[in-house]
């Protein structure tokens, strides 16, 4: 294979890679401002030029050099080529790119939001002079409000025009454009044209200084006190890896990660600000029962006794009666599968169905090739195989997993007195209870206890409501639209006053078995996917990938720091 060597390390390529990809593949720091794997390569900062000696076949392949430095992310790769990003020359010119960006610069650090994970900053601190030689009046450029989630503070803009090429190739929405020459040159968007399309808010974090500011996050949080956790989007079916910036407990912004199979480098608006309902102060925050005729709040212990109690009582009357478990979309399979454990701790033969799957419009795809899935639901998948699996291993029904619409008619007809027990699962963003739900569900009577995190037309109806936890609150599984199994970690504890739905589930497990919750073990994402796997081997067809075929978060790479530190 033929190698390159870039600052004394001998590295192999690939046809048709620049400098600057393998020098990025393989760890070797070179300033980049203007280049991004996603995005066309126009050499416009000139801070990633280097020294290049190619060997010259007209010379019996001795090293000569190619005379004046060129762009690394430009120039590509030759067998035997050597790169010198940290010779005199090349140190002279990051030094005075650096001193040239800073020219109009603002002072303003102190109180702009991408402080602390500035490309501009840490290159001043690696590259820079030191001292500015600029004594002329800087040059002062406008705050313009470009759409619904971005503002562009153009004084701070370097022109790397990453934003413009990103609406032009990713999305194809072109609202950007270059506007002026010189120093007069500047970032704005077409007469008329908001920047207003689904995937805006990303030309937020292509931006490497802090000229493209988020609305929603601005001046709420210093990026130092975040700390970042991998997650899976929790509100549409695409599955995009992001990252939850939180900290004590609230989440104040959700960035992508990069996966190449699923979402690339980028993520939509409607994921990137879908966490929302997570901190709704309508979040159910109390179990509720009803007794003597009225609805109170109470503890989870009582709760469960009063579940365990009336489920035992009414399935015991009538040997036909049946308890439904209605497992929301939006949980993870994990979730699914403690639920369904606890269904058949109640009941032998249970009735299984997944939630109601939310769809808007159709898919969209850019032609950048990001899709933005219809399917508003993460996890309608992975619901489905757990509990088609585990209704299979023990012959449950005739081994089908019903509909939310099937559920739904079969408590408005005649044969509604058959259903002894309802256990629903919600923790929907918004309002998910249909009225024809609602009013079927009024009708009928069964025992109905509801397990959600926001009220509904079902809290009211609902003999017992249990408050669960969002997807952020907990680890777990899901699978998208694609088949792909992906873990999640848990980025903020769940708030006071509710428990995840696995956790509510061993809970309702030990109280069927002991009668007594105490005796429930805590609840455990990765303990339970073991748990599945081992179902399989028992007769769960199907629940062997979550042993094999899960795809765990990248491990953190941890920064050293670039300064040496001294114990005094």
């Amino acid at each position: 294979m033929p190698t390159i060597t870039i600052d004394s390390k001998v590295l192999e390529f690939k046809q048709g890679e620049t400098i600057l990809q393998v020098a990025n593949r393989s760890g070797i720091a070179v300033p980049q401002y203007c280049y991004h794997d996603g995005l066309s390569i126009v050499a416009s900062c000139r801070i990633c030029l280097a020294e290049v000696w190619a060997p010259n076949p007209r010379n019996g392949n001795k090293l000569e050099s190619l005379g004046k430095l060129l762009p690394t992310c430009q120039t590509t790769c030759s067998d035997g080529m050597v790169v010198y990003t940290d010779s005199p020359k090349s140190i002279a010119n990051q030094k005075a790119v650096m001193e040239y960006l800073l020219i109009n610069h603002p002072l303003d650090c102190p109180v702009c939001d991408q402080a602390g994970e500035c490309s501009l900053q840490d290159y001043s601190y690696e590259y820079g002079r030191g001292v500015s030689r600029f004594e002329e009046t800087k040059v002062k450029q406008p705050k313009k409000d470009l759409g619904p989630h971005v503002y562009l503070y153009s004084d701070r803009c370097i022109m790397c025009t990453r934003c413009v090429r990103f609406t032009r190739e990713v999305t194809g929405t072109s609202e950007l454009m270059v506007e002026g020459r010189g120093n007069q040159e500047q970032i704005d968007v077409f007469p008329g044209v908001a920047l207003d399309n689904e995937m805006s808010a990303n030309v937020i974090d292509l931006c490497p200084v802090g000229a493209l500011l988020d609305k929603d996050f601005l001046f709420t949080q210093r990026v130092w006190f975040l700390k970042e956790t991998p997650s899976i989007d929790g509100t549409t079916a695409g599955g995009d890896n992001i990252s939850i910036h939180h900290n004590e407990g609230m989440i104040y912004r959700l960035k992508p990660r990069t996966n190449m199979e699923v979402n690339k480098w980028w993520i939509s608006d409607e994921v990137r600000y879908g966490y929302k309902f997570v901190h709704d102060e309508k979040r159910l925050r109390s179990p509720v029962t009803v007794r003597f005729g009225k609805r109170g709040e109470c503890d989870f212990g009582r709760a469960y006794n009063e579940v365990g109690a009336e489920l035992k009582k009414r399935l015991g009357q009538v040997a036909s009666h049946r308890l439904v478990l209605v497992v929301s979309p939006m949980l993870s399979c994990e979730d699914a599968f403690m639920l369904a454990r606890m269904a058949m701790a109640f009941d032998r033969n249970p009735v299984f169905a997944v939630g109601p799957i939310p769809v808007q419009g159709e898919d969209k795809t850019f032609p950048g090739g990001y899709t933005i899935h219809a399917e508003k639901a993460p996890n309608a998948r992975g619901v489905r195989r757990v509990l088609e699996s585990l209704a299979r291993e023990h012959g449950v029904s005739d081994g089908a997993v019903r509909t939310f619409a099937e559920v739904e008619g079969w408590l408005g007809s005649a044969d509604a007195k058959q259903i002894a027990g309802l256990i629903v699962t919600g923790n929907y963003p918004s309002e998910w209870v249909t009225e024809n739900f609602a009013r079927a569900c009024a009708g009928a009577r069964p025992f109905t206890v509801l397990i959600d995190t926001l009220p509904s037309r079902l809290t009211e109806l609902a003999d017992v409501v249990l408050p669960g936890a969002t997807w952020a609150e907990k680890s777990g599984t899901f699978e998208n639209a694609r088949g792909m199994l992906q873990a999640f970690e848990q980025a903020i504890a769940v708030i006071d006053g509710a428990r995840s739905e696995g956790q509510i589930a061993l809970d309702l497990i030990a109280e069927a078995e002991s009668g007594s919750q105490a005796d429930a073990p805590r609840f455990n994402a990765a303990e339970t996917r073991r748990m599945m796997a081992d179902r399989s081997r028992g007769g769960a067809a199907g629940l062997g990938v979550f042993l094999t075929d899960v795809r765990m978060p990248a491990a953190e790479v941890k920064q050293a720091a670039d300064m040496e530190v001294v114990e005094l």
